[in-house]
């Protein structure tokens, strides 16, 4: 048999034949979406409709990579508005390597079959959701980053949660509800970990040893949780490391020496701790150090000279601890960086050091309750960036040239320099000189003795929202300009010797009126304030925001006389009132129940007279009410929340009647209008209600930290004791 030999004219057609079967097989090979990954993202996201997800190929749609087969393989929808629980539907995407769900309002648990077949998964993005139940184990060996920050999550870690992740660089769980031990194996499976984010649960026990095993970690944060113990010793064996941020815990012990072989530290954030002992007198040796953060715990002894070699330093904060020495003998001029510096509340001595003066970006500084003397110098004002100077309860003197020179500031804001120049007299100064301070929005200089009167040059201060004047001995009436005051919305007055009728004009005050003139100060301090408040015992709030400082107006314990004027009803802002321990008289106005945001109320111990009005019924967030010791006359208003205050409320006032006295109410015949139970209670239709009270910012303790605040949950409060019965004053 022949065979036909290929003829050259045949070779063409043949040549094109194959170019076509290539081009149909790459055709083949690039059809759409896998039909599995569409059905299971339709299922998982039928609902939602703002996503561009109309065509039929998978691939195209928004937030959604393929890779040459079909396969999704990237599934990105941050930020969508995304509803509901997480679709078990997901686990079929079984070639995904990137999901990021982050910031939508995802809730419910995860399954727990749900990442078992996502085999190849990279990144895995839940953050700011409400997802809830426990963690769900992870079996991907590719694994590098898990986010699965800010949701619900709760119950402990368990073992097998990243077993397997041997190529893991960034864990971050923090701001759930996690409990149990911080897991101590991550770095035992995987040596690549750079990111460890457990702060904001609830962990306890104390900080696992391995962490030395973390040849690159970079970042370790687990604060605000309750871990206890010391700091572990192989955490200075992680030499790469370059955050340690351990704030609002239990943990205790001295800080190693060793910790200046973390040469690559920059933060260092211990705060709010039980932590002793001296620092490491090599610690200058941290050059790169930016922020250190050891405010209150107990650390003692004297600060070491190298820690002024830590050149990069931006913020350093060892207050409230129990440190000494001569501040003086310090030299800050290294510090060029040094941006905000705290060490109130401790043991130093010796004058204001001149060579702060040579921060030149210094901007917030506190140095209050320490033992410092002297006067402030002229080199201050080289301090060109200050804005936040607090220098209270120290024993400086010369209030005169101390203002005078302050006032060549031109960007402070916030100036506290209580409890200094003791029985001095406070400057008045010429009107005009008030407008060099014009951007002061915080002044406090209370507790000092001070005579005088109220300084004319305030009424100029049109950016002013906090005036502390407590506690000295000022005379002459209050003076009806501060009424004038656009944004002046908290106002302490306290035992001092004011006179004269309460001027109407305070009821003018814009800050205190309409949200419209709300101050402006909405800003976040360079530093805290606290202020110290008196009840029933004596607490101190601290606030991180101007804002939050309660609306108020304090004037207890002076020598008011008159009549409370009928405009105060005006200010509908008004938080907190305080006229107590005056000569006021007259009838409580009616008008006072305009004032529907009120929640502490205190006329006591003066002579006012007549009913208490039924309409203060209103004022529905009312938590703190007292019209003690004054000559009120007939029934508490029945039937309303007034009646649901303690007795010592209406106390000192013989003509009042009914609950929670114990003397009933007579009616004009004889007969009682109620009949009293043996505790001396109305077993009528008394009405119990519950009392709470509103505190802005978080309460700070002097030694020992509390849990977190009911308002959130990163931020942490505690209780703190003085010996002292001012109340409401700024005192740093």
């Amino acid at each position: 048999m022949r065979t036909m030999a290929l003829q050259p004219n045949h070779l063409v057609p043949y040549g094109i034949l194959l170019f076509i079967c290539f081009i149909s097989s790459v055709i083949s090979t690039n059809h759409g979406c896998n039909k599995m990954d569409h059905d299971s993202l339709r299922s998982s996201f039928d609902m939602l409709s703002r996503l561009n997800w109309s065509s039929s190929d998978c691939c195209h749609w928004e937030g959604i990579t393929c890779d040459e087969d079909g396969r999704v393989t990237s599934l990105l929808l941050p930020s969508k508005g995304i509803q509901g629980g997480i679709s078990p539907s997901l686990g079929n995407l079984t070639h995904l390597s990137h999901l990021n769900l982050s910031q939508n309002q995802l809730s419910g648990p995860l399954g727990t079959g749900l990442f078992s077949s996502l085999s190849h998964l990279e990144v895995l993005d839940l953050s700011y959701n409400q997802l809830s139940g426990e963690l769900a184990s992870i079996p991907s060996i590719y694994i590098r980053v898990v986010d699965l920050s800010s949701n619900l999550f709760n119950g402990t870690t368990p073992s097998s949660f990243l077993k397997h992740a041997s190529n893991l660089s960034s864990l971050n769980v923090s701001n759930n509800l996690i409990s149990g031990q911080i897991p101590s194996t991550i770095c035992l499976s995987s040596s690549l970990v750079k990111i460890l984010d457990f702060s904001k649960n609830e962990f306890n026990g104390m900080i696992p040893l391995g962490l030395g095993n973390c040849s690159k970690l970079e970042v370790f944060r687990a604060g605000f949780n309750s871990l206890s113990g010391t700091l572990p010793s192989d955490l200075y064996n992680a030499l790469t490391i370059q955050e340690i941020s351990l704030p609002s815990n239990k943990l205790f012990g001295s800080i190693s020496d060793n910790i200046v072989n973390l040469t690559n530290l920059t933060i260092l954030e211990i705060y709010f701790n039980q932590l002793s002992g001296t620092l490491p007198s090599h610690i200058g040796k941290l050059s790169k150090l930016k922020l250190m953060l050891l405010h209150f715990n107990n650390l003692q002894g004297f600060l070491p000279p190298s820690l002024m070699s830590c050149t990069n330093l931006v913020e350093l904060n060892l207050g409230f601890n129990r440190l000494e020495g001569n501040l003086s003998a310090l030299d800050f001029s290294k510090l060029g960086q040094l941006a905000k510096l705290d060490f109130a509340s401790n043991h130093f001595t010796g004058v204001l050091p001149i060579s702060l003066y040579s921060c030149k970006s210094l901007g917030a500084l506190r140095l209050s309750s320490n033992d410092l003397e002297g006067q402030i110098q002229p080199e201050i004002l080289s301090l060109e960036s200050l804005s936040f100077l607090s220098l209270s309860w120290n024993r400086l003197t010369n209030v005169t040239g101390a203002m005078k020179i302050l006032m060549g500031f031109k960007s402070l804001g916030v100036i506290i320099i209580s409890r200094n120049f003791l029985g001095e007299e406070l400057p008045d100064g010429d009107a005009n000189t008030g407008s060099v301070f014009k951007n002061l929005r915080v002044f406090g200089i209370a507790d000092c003795q001070l005579t005088g009167q109220i300084p004319r040059w305030l009424s100029n201060l049109k950016k002013l929202e906090a005036l502390d004047l407590s506690s000295n001995r000022l005379t002459g009436s209050i003076p009806g300009w501060l009424g004038n005051l656009p944004s002046l919305f908290f106002i302490s007055l306290n035992n001092n010797s004011f006179s004269g009728e309460l001027p109407k004009e305070l009821s003018r005050l814009q800050a205190l009126q309409s949200q419209k003139a709300a101050p402006h100060g909405h800003g976040y301090f360079e530093l805290p304030i606290y202020t110290q408040r008196t009840n029933a015992s004596i607490t101190v709030l601290q606030y991180n925001y101007l804002s939050n400082l309660p609306r108020a107006i304090y004037l207890r314990n002076n020598s008011l006389s008159g009549r409370i004027p009928i405009e105060i009803g005006h200010l509908q802002l008004l938080h907190e009132f305080d006229l107590s321990v005056n000569n006021l008289v007259g009838d409580i106005p009616n008008q006072m129940s305009n004032l529907i945001n009120l929640e502490r109320l205190d006329l006591s111990r003066n002579h006012l007279s007549g009913g208490i009005p039924a309409s203060l019924s209103n004022l529905h967030f009312l938590a703190s009410f007292s019209v003690a010791y004054n000559n009120l006359q007939g029934q508490i208003p029945s039937g309303t929340q007034i009646q649901g205050f303690n007795a010592t409320a209406f106390e000192g006032n013989p003509g009042l009647c009914g609950s929670p006295l114990p003397n009933h109410c007579q009616q004009a015949n004889g007969s009682s209008i109620t009949k009293n139970t043996e505790d001396g209670h109305d077993n009528g239709h008394e009405i119990q209600w519950l009392h709470f009270s509103v505190a802005f910012g978080f309460i700070i303790g002097f030694w020992g930290v509390c849990g977190p605040l009911v308002l959130s949950r990163s931020l942490r409060f505690a209780y703190f004791q003085f010996l002292s019965s001012v109340k409401s004053r700024f005192f740093g």
